[in-house]
């Protein structure tokens, strides 16, 4: 490991409870509650302590590992001379951690506020892609055949939105489904799925869990025309999992992906009152470990000279899917040639960038052509913005362009 930087005059967490650090203008606010603790600027706080918010279960890491040394010693990094206004615009963006790996080694790695080398960010929708990956090793094994009808795997979902949408589209999140995605709108369907999972308080009438709430979605067109991003589709390739499986999908993430990473520590995933893991959005790790995971794509699924994931599978992610299909989209204005694959996001750029990405600023960027993996865990105020979308690509790219100079 080398050059860690950390942010100066850091809080203690040993607030008691929930509360956040204690900085001057957060004096006279409540605790962090249920109510709140997705908003700025109790984020900043509980992103990092999400074990303590939300009901949670363990994704294990190899039981043989051990705990690798998080110690961190201050030392400066080349990386900031390299990109311009690089703290700057970590500051601006509401930084949590920023950890750069170049074949293959950490040459920057730098954390704010309550975060550390051992604690464990939510990474919002980044989950997806390593759900993606999940299902891929599966399809893999035979377990799962992606132009099968959902129906077919989960017989529950037969008159929902996704009975009759193959499992290839709802990976590429092309099925046609009444959901709003307002992450701010308390009416939206995303949000109704947030109380359903535990990360809200619930509403007389809300589904029991997110097994009934998957069930309930309505059919709204044709399936495979048009790129719509849905929340609820990973968690139904969670729910295939499972049926294939006999398992829980923590335990199956855990076998056919975590334990496989070699991980430093276990990962954690929120869960409903049903025990559904909340595939979506719920899982917490460490920005080391979530950077194997960008180091395994940028590889080709090798690790350690293992094949972990097919690379097949990372290929055909990593091409992309039909561009045509987010033709319009705010994603388009951002990446003109982009396209959304197996759950993974791809600029169709002239680098191959591709990348992971949820809401209030976290990503895995994977950069080929400086053989580079960036990893940067947010406190956001807003989900997001086509504008911050814009403002993290232009910085990833800025670093990808300054690594050539290390």
């Amino acid at each position: 490991m080398t050059d860690t930087v950390r942010e100066s005059g850091r809080q203690p967490s040993g607030m008691g409870g929930r509360r956040v650090p204690r900085d001057s203008h957060l004096d006279r606010l409540p605790p962090v509650s249920l109510s709140n603790w997705l908003e700025a600027p109790y984020n900043r706080w509980s992103f990092s302590h999400v074990e303590e918010m939300v009901p949670s279960t363990t994704i294990r890491k190899d039981a043989r590992g051990l705990a690798q040394d998080n110690s961190a010693a201050p030392e400066t990094t080349r990386l900031n001379q390299l990109v311009a206004g690089l703290q700057d615009r970590l500051l601006a963006s509401c930084t949590d951690a920023l950890l750069v790996v170049r074949h293959g080694e950490i040459v920057h790695e730098q954390y704010f506020g309550e975060s550390s080398p051992a604690s464990k960010h939510l990474l919002m929708s980044v989950s997806k892609s390593l759900c993606g990956l999940t299902i891929g090793q599966l399809v893999a094994s035979g377990a799962i055949d992606t132009d099968k009808l959902v129906e077919h795997y989960v017989p529950a979902l037969a008159h929902s939105a996704y009975g009759d949408a193959t499992v290839q589209q709802v990976l590429d999140m092309t099925v046609a489904v009444t959901f709003s995605e307002s992450y701010h709108d308390p009416a939206s369907h995303v949000q109704t799925q947030d109380r359903v999972a535990g990360w809200r308080p619930r509403r007389d009438g809300d589904p029991e869990d997110n097994y009934e709430f998957l069930a309930r979605l309505e059919k709204s067109g044709e399936h495979g025309q048009v790129f719509q991003y849905c929340s609820a589709g990973t968690d139904v390739l969670a729910w295939i999992a499972e049926n294939v499986t006999g398992l829980r999908f923590a335990d199956v993430l855990s076998n056919e992906l975590w334990s496989r990473i070699g991980a430093d520590h276990d990962a954690l995933i929120t869960t409903d009152t049903g025990g559904f893991a909340f595939a979506n959005g719920g899982i917490a790790c460490t920005a080391r470990d979530l950077a194997r995971i960008g180091q395994l794509m940028l590889d080709g699924g090798v690790l350690d000279g293992v094949q972990v994931v097919p690379s097949g599978w990372v290929a055909e992610t990593a091409a992309g899917g039909e561009p045509r299909a987010a033709a319009g989209s705010a994603f388009q204005r951002v990446h003109p040639n982009g396209s959304y694959r197996n759950q993974w996001w791809v600029t169709g750029d002239d680098r191959g960038s591709f990348y992971a990405s949820g809401i209030h600023g976290q990503f895995i960027w994977v950069d080929p052509v400086s053989d580079s993996v960036i990893v940067k865990f947010s406190s956001l105020p807003v989900a997001i913005t086509e504008a911050v979308n814009r403002e993290h690509a232009e910085l990833f790219r800025d670093i990808a362009a300054g690594l050539g100079e290390l």
